[in-house]
């Protein structure tokens, strides 16, 4: 079966060639003193900038060693992969590999030199994904770019997930917070997690673990958390305010999701989306889009329509001209039926929502089906 193997990447493949024989006893230190440095940073400073080129091109020449011992030593990321294909690397060309490092020059040089070697082994489908603003400078950027990585990692996993690919992630390498996160998030995502034993090239596989959030926790802030799943909200809201602390960023005026908020609803929104029509502020239901919402039997089309709900709310309460920003938005498409006072925007491609705007930029939702269902009811088919 194809995999999508997740890596975490560290800066071993660089301090694994720091020579003490040779090389100037401060090396190690510098590294260290600059592994938050960008790469707009590291040009200021040409001392480290040389050292890290003379590190790559060690490196280099020591994956191109035929010896997998040699290679294995060279690289804590490369050894994981070895190791999940049991030393026949040739394994992994058919599958999807995705390297995750933080947003600093070390970690995009360190992930270029593996990137660059499994592609040489015929390994093409391969990303690096460094994060925006991702480095361990202190735990608030940390946690920052965490917050922000993993939405597109989940995407990501879920794309892969839909095609039967088996998630695996390789966390040998990688800082240890990037390594202590990512082992949290691959209980609920992966199929299987892969450590090696400390200086050795012995795998050690945790399976899938039948992990599951307890919806009933849950679903007292899933309106909050369906919201701020779609973007900030004010810190004004009480309700907002409720939601546990763990689950939350606070940014000034504002409220999102942490990685453990995200991850929580992740694992429990399709479950909550799918039942009861949520009372979002800024909407009101009519009987007759309740009863279409009724006679919506997929419970996946009931989630996205909710989902879809969540974010028209959430720029509805965000706003002070709330539908001057649902007009703008291209995923909506919030128009008006010509000749008419009433309103429509898309949910999902061929399912539509009719409203009113009402007072305060709220909307009153009417119908709720296809194009033809919508327009039928509304009495304005062929307009």
């Amino acid at each position: 079966m194809t995999k999508l193997v997740i890596s975490t990447v560290g800066t071993s493949v660089l301090t694994n060639q720091i020579d003490p024989d040779i090389d100037d006893n401060d090396w190690y230190e510098r590294l260290q003193q600059t592994a938050n440095y960008t790469d707009n940073e590291i040009q200021h400073d040409p001392v480290i900038k040389k050292i890290i080129s003379e590190l790559k091109e060690r490196a280099e020449q020591e994956l191109s060693s035929s010896d997998t011992d040699k290679i294995r030593k060279a690289s804590a990321e490369l050894n994981g992969i070895y190791g999940l294909y049991n030393e026949q690397i040739e394994q992994g060309i058919p599958d999807m590999h995705l390297l995750i490092t933080t947003d600093t020059a070390q970690g995009r040089v360190a992930a270029e030199i593996v990137e660059s070697f499994l592609k040489r082994k015929g390994l093409t489908n391969i990303s690096i994904h460094a994060q925006s603003g991702l480095s361990t400078a202190s735990s608030e950027i940390f946690v920052e770019g965490m917050a922000k990585l993993i939405p597109s990692m989940q995407e990501t996993i879920k794309k892969c997930k839909d095609c039967q690919y088996t998630i695996c992630f390789n966390l040998v390498g990688g800082f240890k917070a990037l390594q202590g996160y990512f082992n949290t998030i691959g209980m609920f995502h992966a199929d299987k997690i892969i450590y090696v034993f400390e200086g050795s090239n012995t795998l050690i596989t945790i399976p899938k673990l039948p992990v599951k959030v307890d919806v009933e926790k849950v679903a007292p802030y899933k309106v909050q958390l369906a919201m701020m799943s779609a973007g900030e909200i004010s810190t004004s809201s009480e309700k907002a305010k409720e939601v546990p602390q763990d689950w939350v960023l606070l940014d000034g005026n504002e409220i999102t999701l942490s990685i453990w908020g995200q991850l929580i609803w992740n694992q429990c929104k399709s479950e909550i989306l799918s039942g009861e029509l949520l009372k979002f502020p800024k909407l009101e239901y009519a009987g007759s889009f309740k009863d279409d919402y009724k006679n919506q039997t997929d419970l996946k089309k009931r989630a996205e329509l909710q989902e879809t709900l969540a974010k028209v709310a959430y720029l509805l309460a965000k706003n002070k001209d709330g539908v001057g920003e649902l007009k703008k938005d291209g995923g909506l498409q919030f128009e008006r039926y010509t000749n008419t006072s009433i309103d429509h925007f898309r949910d999902t491609l061929g399912l539509r929502v009719s409203c009113k705007v009402l007072e305060k930029s709220s909307l009153s939702l009417r119908y709720y089906g296809t194009h033809n269902h919508v327009e039928r009811s509304e009495g304005i088919k062929g307009r």
